[in-house]
């Protein structure tokens, strides 16, 4: 039981010097990399940028004691960021202490209701969110992502959560542009572009081995941050308009208690819960994905408890909401971690920093930050997948199109609660009018195919119907019109057999239409038979009246039934 919600348990007793060196040095090569996304998420969500920082530090020890992915890197991500902004501008001025506040008490609910979601093992809420829809939010929001970093390019004033108000806002200080700004942030933009695209191939061309090329190639953000904060000083070109981060306060995350305000955890609950299911589905997606390629296993209902107390851990140290970042992850996975306590080598390193290194920050452009932001989330945008969504399924894309269509207009918690919606509906649509095919068996063998798609042999007195979905609430009444019709379709029908070899559950409103529907076919002296029962099914089955009132048999195979019943009665 302990090892079970202290995962940290099951690997410390095993460490030794081998995983020290691996993790150690995957420590250290992310925290040159993440600071500056900690730094521009924070400020992507309306907050000081070391908040971003403070993220950082304890919610990577505390997601080492209790998380289960041995190399998932936990801290602010660019997806929550903009809902944390997003939350957070409805309840408080950007930059007011209240403003803050609030950060506090929504890292502090998204903790406590992923820790509860944990404890109820509630892993599998994460299955009724469609790849499809999900991967639309995700898209939409990394277009809202970059347009919201489109002012901070251009040195202009910016704002907005949804596409239209960011666009008017841009358009309306086009005028205003400054030049400088612009220069540092598109020269990131395409230095970062071909360290992304060309950097890790150019390196080895050159004779750099693989590994150190595709770190340094990962590293861009890094050098981007030095060149452009050594070039803002020693131009002084903060004094030509160029944005920068300004002071950035030294010294160690202060542990901080979430306000008290009742009306201020009520006015953050919906928003809460939001951030905690897309962090938990980004997270516990990019884990699972890890750990397979490493034969490793992760625990969706234990990653809710390490998610929950990294977000807790984040609200005492004056941090932000926090879930698994993909970026990072790869960072820390392609840097050779071994366990979580890479993440505690980070958290030591960030730390290091924030308590001694920050003055050295305060040249940064804002432009770079903007521009690291930009390159980053565009990953987001998947375009082979609404190709591919597009030509597979109309009705899933029409769910993209729409989930897509209401993250840019509306904002991205409109998006995400339509895209669980519109998930759950589609489920509930497909299965409500399940696949269903009548059967005959094929010539000389014990195998049975659809009649309208093979030659079969089949049987006017016979009816084999297969029902290809489990039967409950949504879909009962549609096999009650199914069968009946069929009954009326044929005078001459003596038997109908379902066939149960997809029915996985039957729940009480499902038995009550099989009920009706043997009641209803004694009445039109047709005899009703089950085949294929699977064994749970027919255990529940059991304990109701249905076996004992049914008027035909329950058959092992749909052969045994076909044999018995081919023969009309009349013979």
């Amino acid at each position: 039981m302990l090892k079970r919600y202290l995962p940290i348990l099951t690997w410390l007793p095993h460490y030794n010097r081998r995983l020290l060196g691996a993790d150690l040095l995957a420590g250290i090569i992310v925290t040159l990399l993440v600071i500056p996304q900690s730094l521009a998420y924070a400020i992507l969500a309306g907050l000081p940028p070391v908040v971003g920082l403070y993220a950082s530090i304890l919610p990577l020890l505390a997601y080492t004691l209790f998380g289960t992915s041995r190399t998932l890197a936990v801290g602010p991500v660019a997806i929550l960021a903009l809902m944390t902004g997003a939350a957070l501008s409805e309840i408080a001025t950007p930059g007011s202490p209240l403003y803050l506040q609030a950060a506090i008490v929504l890292a502090m609910l998204s903790g406590l209701m992923l820790t509860a979601m944990g404890l109820m093992r509630m892993g599998f809420f994460a299955n009724f969110l469609s790849h499809p829809v999900i991967s639309g939010f995700l898209s939409a929001s990394g277009i809202l992502i970059a347009a919201s970093q489109a002012a901070n390019l251009l040195g202009i004033e910016g704002g907005g959560f949804t596409l239209l108000d960011q666009t008017i806002t841009i358009a309306t200080h086009l005028s205003e542009v400054n030049w400088p700004t612009v220069a540092i942030g598109v020269g990131c933009l395409a230095f970062l572009v071909l360290c992304r695209r060309h950097g890790k191939s150019g390196l080895k061309r050159i004779g750099l081995p693989k590994g150190i090329a595709s770190l340094l190639a990962k590293a861009g953000p890094v050098f981007a941050v030095v060149a452009t904060t050594l070039l803002t000083w020693h131009l002084d070109l903060h004094q030509a308009g160029v944005a920068i981060v300004g002071d950035i306060p030294k010294g160690l995350p202060p542990l901080t208690l979430p306000s008290p305000d009742v009306t201020l955890w009520h006015d953050l609950l919906i928003p809460a819960l939001l951030i905690s299911v897309v962090g938990f589905v980004e997270s516990v997606s990019m884990g699972q994905m890890l750990a397979a390629k490493r034969r490793q296993r992760i625990s969706p209902n234990q990653e809710l408890i390490g998610l929950g107390g990294a977000n807790i851990a984040a609200a005492f140290s004056s941090g932000m909401p926090v879930t698994g970042g993909l970026s990072r992850t790869v960072i820390n996975y392609d840097a050779g971690a071994q366990t979580p306590a890479a993440g505690t080598f980070a958290a030591t390193g960030i730390a290091l920093v924030t308590f001694a290194f920050t003055p050295l920050l305060h040249y940064l452009p804002v432009a770079t930050l903007a521009a690291t932001i930009t390159v980053s989330i565009l990953t987001l945008v998947d375009i082979k997948m609404l190709r591919q969504t597009w030509r597979y399924s109309r009705s899933d894309f029409a769910a993209i199109a729409v989930t897509i269509f209401l993250t840019l207009l509306e904002g991205v918690e409109a998006g995400i609660i339509a895209g669980v919606a519109l998930s759950i509906g589609l489920f509930l649509y497909r299965t409500s009018r399940p696949h269903s095919a009548l059967v005959g068996r094929v010539p000389g063998t014990e195998h049975f195919r659809n009649v309208e798609r093979h030659e079969v042999e089949s049987a006017s007195h016979v009816a084999l119907l297969r029902v290809d979905e489990s039967l409950y609430f949504a879909n009962a009444r549609y096999l009650e019109d199914t069968v009946y019709e069929l009954v009326a379709s044929r005078p001459e029908l003596e038997h109908v057999v379902l066939i149960c070899s997809a029915v996985n559950l039957i729940d009480a409103s499902a038995l009550e239409s099989l009920d009706a529907i043997n009641a209803r076919l004694k009445d039109s002296d047709v005899t009703l038979h089950l085949a294929e029962v699977k064994g749970p099914v027919m255990d529940r089955l059991k304990h109701s009246d249905l076996l004992d009132e049914l008027t035909g048999r329950v058959f092992l195979s749909t052969y045994s039934a076909w044999s018995e019943l081919k023969t009309p009665r009349d013979d």
